[in-house]
């Protein structure tokens, strides 16, 4: 048996037990074609969302384990979208970050991590923009993979000029993508994504090319058509791990910008409404519905305890602020962390700047009862409240009888009102 077979048997094997053991995983690595390639530019493996690549020394080194973990590290990076959602990030930090965010779910599957893999418990159930901030600038991680779907920083971005950064005039395009983009089958099944292909040439398969906007939105789209298919298949057969199912459940629920959203509910509560008041005698004598406007009471609370960044207080409080004059809304600021700052509140009217303090007391723990006693305590029933928070403390047992808002940074749940993502 060559070399080159063997290597290919590894792969199969490693990929078939993900398909028995873990069917959600191992659907995904179905559809990454495997190329040998070029050791010059791959290290270890690399993924263009296309292919999976791989250094067959690099894969010849690994346990069967440990084979596991890489194939299906390589398609979460790809179900994931990594490949469309650096945005203005450095892609160093953004590779390590999307490292930290895949890593931690395979351990906790069960699979065996290879040496050099990037794995911190705390980043668990983190995704990699929450993650990035935490990552040092002038960091020496290293991705223990290539991801070659983006471009370095470094990089002139030519093909937004319609030239291709690495032609390659023998690469045939087309079967670049086992289904073209946007014509994925709903059905689960491999096709003939399931190949493992080798090059003529001894170096290997060369660098892909980075993807262009087109390319990242269409593979985008095609993803996560194959992540919910995938879900679905491992459900059928019941072999799907709860934190699978709540990460899936997470990446496909429809999600608008959060200054969308915020308009969106504070808007709804200051609707315009029709009156059936008695009209003045010059109206005449017939009661009719009329439309009237009123100012609306908006109470917001800041979570002082230092979870909160100025930055991210900052751009709240300035959408606030455009906010409350399209909607004609009072604004009563409140502080509170384990207690209410006593220097507040601070109250706003509909044309006045809405702004902070010169400074907040606090920045201790957190718990949310204060603000909400502090309101019955006085008699005030806002049309809608709106709490920044990281959710991270005590709530109150029961909701009150207005509608309240909360403005969550990080992923902690809230058990009772509407919750809108800030990051």
């Amino acid at each position: 048996m060559s070399e080159h077979t063997e290597l290919e048997t590894k792969l199969a094997k490693a990929r078939t037990r993900l398909i028995l053991e873990k069917p959600f995983l191992g659907a995904l690595v179905l559809r990454l074609p495997m190329k040998a390639a070029d050791p010059e530019w791959c290290r270890t493996t690399a993924t263009d969302a296309r292919h999976f690549y791989y250094n067959p020394e690099y894969i010849e080194a690994l346990s069967h384990d440990q084979t596991q973990f890489i194939l299906a590290h390589e398609a979460l990076h790809c179900a994931l979208s990594h490949f469309a959602r650096r945005q203005h990030r450095q892609k160093h930090r953004w590779d390590i970050a999307c490292d930290h965010a895949v890593n931690p779910l395979l351990a906790r599957e069960g699979l065996k991590p290879p040496p050099g893999t990037l794995l911190i418990d705390s980043y668990e159930g983190m995704t990699a923009e929450e993650i990035y901030p935490y990552i040092d600038e002038n960091s020496s991680d290293k991705p223990m993979d290539k991801h070659v779907y983006d471009e370095d920083d470094s990089e002139e971005r030519s093909r937004g000029s319609g030239q291709d950064p690495n032609p390659d005039p023998d690469e045939d395009q087309d079967s670049d993508i086992g289904d073209q983009p946007g014509e994925d089958d709903q059905d689960g099944d491999g096709g003939d994504d399931n190949s493992t292909e080798q090059h003529d040439d001894a170096g290997g398969a060369p660098q892909p090319p980075p993807l262009d906007a087109t390319e990242q939105d269409a593979l985008d789209v095609q993803w996560k058509q194959r992540l919910a298919g995938a879900a679905q298949t491992a459900m059928q057969a019941g072999k799907m791990s709860g934190s699978m199912a709540r990460l899936v459940d997470h990446l496909l629920q429809p999600r608008l910008p959060w200054r969308m959203l915020l308009a969106r509910y504070l808007t709804a509560a200051a609707r315009d409404d029709y009156s059936f008041q008695r009209p003045s005698r010059r109206e005449g004598s017939y009661i009719l519905p009329a439309l009237r406007s009123s100012q609306i009471n908006l109470a917001v609370v800041i979570d002082t305890s230092g979870s909160i960044s100025d930055a991210e207080l900052a751009e709240f409080l300035a959408e606030v602020d455009s906010i409350k004059g399209q909607i004609r809304a009072r604004v009563t600021l409140y502080a509170c962390d384990l207690e209410m700052d006593p220097d507040g509140p601070w109250r706003y009217e509909a044309w006045e700047e809405f702004k902070l303090p010169k400074a907040f007391g606090g920045g201790g723990g957190t718990d949310f009862k204060p603000a909400f006693e502090y309101l019955e305590r006085h008699g005030i029933r806002p049309d809608t409240l709106v709490y920044f928070t990281d959710a991270d403390g005590d709530f109150p047992p029961m909701d009150p009888d207005y509608p309240v808002i909360w403005l969550v940074k990080g992923r902690k749940k809230v058990p009772w009102g509407q919750r809108v993502q800030l990051n």
